[in-house]
Order: structure tokens, then C-alpha cells, then sequence
């Protein structure tokens, strides 16, 4: 009887209780805490410094009224970067391949931005939906366009990171699953798919990474345009 391939996207349980509250606080533990020393340890001078480098990069196309979103949004990148690593080790399980915990980062940060944007300069933000110089009888046209294209936005968010993680675990896994089962008869061609695999493990790795910060810098992208 074959496996379903999906079976590793499944919400993991234990006796019939979830385990994604789990899952999601785990990674929580890896992170290295502040001591009352004088001088950091290594590291937390390199996860210092990494810090302030990845701030900086957020930061550099907002303006200064965003700035007080930066612990926000370090905080979910570095987040989502270890749910995605840990989701590549064996009898684990990736989170972030769930739209539904997706959706739920990405419909309410970016419903912050738009009421962000509302509050403080709405003639501004409303003037997003129609673009300067356009002719009258596209006005109306233009308008829906804008506005159903304003509210995909947050599924984009939420199915670009879950889409993508999903296609990497399910190569990895048909790749694998081949190599095993060609082992005993094709040796030459197994060699060949386990490099292969093993190439395929550090292009998921850096997936992983390039897709948390893409879910984040968009966000701030969506937060300038409301600021």
C-alpha cells in the first residue's frame, strides 16, 4: 500500500490533539537569551549583529513613521526562517506549508497597513485605487481593478510561502522515494539521484530563508506605501 504523498503536510496530532501550538513555540527554545554578563558570547554578538544588518535592510525603502514597526518585523522573519529550517530535518513538520496558519499572518499584518494607512492619510491611501491622468470612462473599471487587486494581496502573501515550501518537500520526497526503490536495480542512477538530492536539500534551504524574508519585505512594502 503506497503512502500519500501529502500524508507529511497533515497537522501532526497525538492522541486526536493537535500539535501546531507546538510546533509553532518550539522553535522559540533554539533562540539564544540575553545573560547579565558584561560581555556577549559569541553568539550573541553574531546574532547581534545579525540583527541590526537585517533591520537595516528592512528598513531602507520606509519611511521614518514605519520605523516603529522593525521589532515586528525582524521578530516574524527570523520566525518564519525557524519553522522553514526545522521543517527540512527529518520527522518534522513544516507549519508554514498550512495556508491556514499563512492566511492568518498575512490577513491581519496587512489589514494593519491598510487601516495604517486609512487613519493617518487616507486621501492618500484611497488615491492608490486610481492613478493620476486616467480617463473618465475607465475610472470605474480602474477603481474595481485596484481594489479586488488590493485584497488579493494577503492571499498572494499566503500562498507564494506555502506553495513554494510545498514544492520543495514534495521533490525532495519523490526524489528520495525514487533513489530508494531504483537502489537494488539501477545503482549508476541511484548515485546520480542521491547528488541530485542532496542539491536540491540546499536549494530548500535557501527557499526557506529567501521566502520568509519575501513574505516580510512585502509587507513592507505594502506598509510604505501607507506611511
Amino acid at each position: 500500500m503506497m503512502t500519500n504523498l501529502f500524508d507529511q503536510f497533515m497537522s501532526p496530532t497525538l492522541m486526536g490533539i493537535p500539535l501546531m501550538a507546538l510546533a509553532l513555540t518550539l522553535p522559540w527554545v533554539l533562540f539564544p537569551t540575553l545573560s547579565s554578563r558584561w560581555l556577549n558570547n559569541r553568539t550573541l554578538t553574531l546574532q547581534g549583529w545579525f540583527m541590526n544588518q537585517l533591520t537595516r535592510q528592512l528598513l531602507l525603502p520606509i519611511n521614518f513613521p514605519g520605523h516603529k514597526w522593525a521589532l515586528m518585523f525582524v521578530s516574524l522573519m527570523i520566525f518564519l526562517i525557524s519553522l522553514n529550517m526545522l521543517g527540512l530535518l527529518p520527522y518534522t513538520f513544516t507549519p508554514t506549508t498550512q495556508l491556514s496558519l499563512s492566511l492568518s499572518l498575512a490577513v491581519p499584518l496587512w489589514l494593519a497597513t491598510v487601516i495604517v494607512g486609512m487613519r493617518n492619510q487616507p486621501t492618500h491611501s484611497l488615491g492608490h485605487l486610481l492613478p493620476e491622468g486616467t480617463p473618465t470612462l475607465l475610472i470605474p473599471a480602474l477603481i474595481i481593478i485596484e481594489t479586488i487587486s488590493l485584497f488579493i494581496r494577503p492571499l498572494a502573501l499566503a500562498v507564494r510561502i506555502t506553495a513554494n515550501l510545498t514544492a520543495g518537500h514534495l521533490l525532495i520526497q519523490l526524489i528520495a522515494t525514487a533513489a530508494f526503490t531504483l537502489l537494488p536495480l539501477m545503482p549508476t542512477i541511484t548515485l546520480f539521484m542521491t547528488i541530485l538530492l542532496y542539491l536540491l536539500t540546499l536549494l530548500e534551504v535557501a527557499v526557506a530563508m529567501i521566502q520568509a524574508y519575501v513574505f516580510v519585505l512585502l509587507l513592507t512594502l505594502y506598509l510604505q506605501e501607507n506611511v
